[in-house]
């Protein structure tokens, strides 16, 4: 009889893409947009299997609010927000990596 052992790593590559960085498309950095129907929007990343988007308002280091925290398999998502200061970051994730946040600040006016 023949037995064949192997580890997790041998049967299941995983890509590495911790040294990525996630591409902003829109909204850009310190937008300021008069719609409150936003599309947050980015390049998406090979072997990524999803995205972590986050809004705070006003921003990440004194939130008030955490207005989105959801983890989506597309790399848009759109969200209506009220006028406001916010920050927005998004990361890609797959299996066993995942990549640093890329953060942009966004104002929506009246």
């Amino acid at each position: 009889m023949l037995v064949s052992l192997y580890s997790c790593e041998e049967i299941i590559a995983v890509e590495d893409i911790s040294n990525e960085t996630v591409s902003i498309m829109a909204p850009t950095n310190n937008a300021t947009i008069s719609i409150t129907s936003i599309n947050f929007s980015w390049q998406p990343i090979e072997f990524a299997d999803q995205y972590q988007l986050q809004i705070a308002t006003p921003d990440f280091e004194s939130t008030q609010q955490i207005v989105a925290d959801t983890i989506i398999s597309t790399s848009s998502f759109t969200k209506a927000l009220e006028a406001n200061s916010y920050q927005w970051r998004v990361k890609a994730i797959n299996f066993a990596y995942e990549t640093q946040f890329t953060t942009q600040n966004l104002i929506v006016e009246d």
